[in-house]
């Protein structure tokens, strides 16, 4: 009795924990685990992009994935603000917030209470607050590339994740557009050893807010930069029933409209545009930039495709010079790097007079792209070079001493760690994609010989560990 009674009492005990025992474990929208092929391919998009920079001067530094919330408010517009994610203060959040605020469901009121610090948003405003803490060890101008993840409360859907890398490179202490030469020539030498086909589309702020002026709205750039910034997504119509939304009248809509249609080549672009702002001083000094940009970029091997596109606005408020973005020709992704000169991001906090430019590879979705189109090279995914099989607990001391001597010549390689049939380690490496497997039996260790097994082709050699060595370089 007293042992069904035992079991009665389990069983109930199992049902009551079920949801604890048999829960599937999940992550968040919009984050994901990478495995090692994953990894691998990361990797290599990482170390080409840290390359490129390290060739340009560019110094690594990183800072804390929390910032305070009044360091990241404020810098990226209405709707950047929504999307930043807010860390609860530690103990007891709720402790600044009355009962009636809490009924009252205020979610905006309760952030501002129960959090002080958020997820950062992006690199630039943690790197503009880095330079301002830091400003007594910096030698200006201060060249750095930071390659870390941020954070977004955005929808989750394709090539857009709440966690994604950003690998950015920024001068700061500097207003010569030669920078921004540079950033355009490292985004062609980055996508170049990709191997893959961009556009990149380059704009203005200052010819931006040239044409708010010219239609005499310089109060509502940011309505106007925002709703056109749509225009490649939604369309014109859209973008204007949008802005009509916003209480625009259909003469302003009139006037804008040549504005956003320019043809041409981009040299054609910038002359007409320059007749139709001819009454803003500072639409000009954009029109400027840009045919400064373009005289230097025509003097290089430039294999991208650089376009004037005057519907490109970015959305992130602190841009006030050349702007850019780019994307794939050979996929329908969105823009897969950006940038733009920043003049006084500093003075936020405290330290004026600091212009800065810079430029932001959006990894994950250069990941999807390289991916969908097949640009992997097949040496990122390879890990191990040589499996050194295991038959015997003789084997396997004979072969230690061979593998570190291998491993310390730089050879990737491991020892299988069970004495097992020959059947199951090829599968092994075979599923690994590992090369090469080194075979070794009783006979081979009294020859001092080896047999290497080349993988891909099948075929088989003898070699001594001398002429092993010499194969991979040594």
């Amino acid at each position: 009795m007293s042992s069904s009674l035992g079991r009665n009492k389990g069983h109930n005990t199992d049902r009551d924990t079920d949801n604890n025992i048999m829960q599937k474990p999940t992550i968040p929208k919009g984050m994901r685990d990478f495995g090692p092929v994953e990894m691998a391919r990361r990797n290599y998009i990482f170390d080409t992009i840290r390359e490129v920079y390290a060739l340009y001067g560019f110094r690594q530094i990183e800072t804390p994935t929390m910032e305070q919330l009044t360091t990241l408010m404020g810098k990226y517009g209405e709707e950047g603000d929504r999307l930043l994610f807010k860390v609860l203060n530690s103990g007891d959040a709720l402790k600044e917030l009355s009962d009636e605020e809490l009924l009252e469901r205020n979610a905006g009121r309760f952030a501002n209470k129960a959090c002080e610090k958020g997820l950062r948003y992006d690199l630039t405003v943690p790197f503009a607050r880095y330079v301002v803490m830091h400003r007594a060890e910096l030698t200006l101008p201060f060249r750095r590339y930071q390659i870390q993840p941020v954070w977004r409360a955005d929808r989750p859907q394709k090539g857009r994740y709440r966690e994604f890398y950003q690998c950015d490179a920024d001068v700061i202490g500097s207003t010569s557009l030669l920078n921004e030469v540079e950033l355009l020539q490292i985004i062609n030498e980055v996508f170049r050893r990709f191997g893959l086909r961009v556009r990149i589309h380059l704009n203005n702020r200052k010819i931006l807010g040239g044409i708010a002026s010219v239609l005499g709205e310089e109060e509502r750039l940011i309505d106007i930069t925002t709703a056109i910034d749509k225009l490649d997504k939604m369309g014109q119509e859209k973008v204007f029933d949008e802005l009509r939304g916003k209480g625009f009248k259909e003469e302003t809509l009139l006037r804008l409209q040549p504005l956003l249609m320019l043809s041409g080549s981009n040299r054609e672009k910038l002359d007409k545009l320059a007749t139709l702002l001819a009454a803003s001083e500072e639409g000009l000094a954009g029109i400027e930039e840009l045919r400064f940009i373009l005289d230097h970029i025509e003097t290089l091997d430039f294999s991208a495709e650089l376009m004037i596109d005057l519907s490109l606005a970015r959305g992130l408020s602190y841009y006030t010079g050349a702007i850019l973005e780019v994307k794939a020709l050979d996929t329908p992704m969105g823009s897969i790097s950006g940038g733009g000169r920043y003049d006084n991001l500093t003075g936020i906090f405290g330290l004026d007079g600091l212009s800065g430019v810079g430029i932001s590879f959006g990894a994950d979705r250069i990941y999807d792209v390289l991916l969908e189109l097949g640009l992997f090279p097949e040496e990122s995914e390879v890990g191990t070079q040589i499996l050194l099989a295991n038959f015997s607990k003789e084997d396997a001391l004979y072969l230690l001493p061979l593998l570190a001597k291998l491993r310390a010549r730089g050879i990737r390689c491991e020892l299988y760690p069970e004495a097992t049939k020959i059947k199951k380690q090829m599968g092994y490496a075979d599923s690994l994609k590992i090369p090469y497997v080194l075979l070794v039996g009783e006979e081979e260790r009294l020859a001092g010989r080896f047999t290497l097994k080349d993988m891909q082709r099948g075929e088989q050699v003898q070699l001594s560990e001398k002429e092993l060595l010499e194969r991979f370089g040594y």
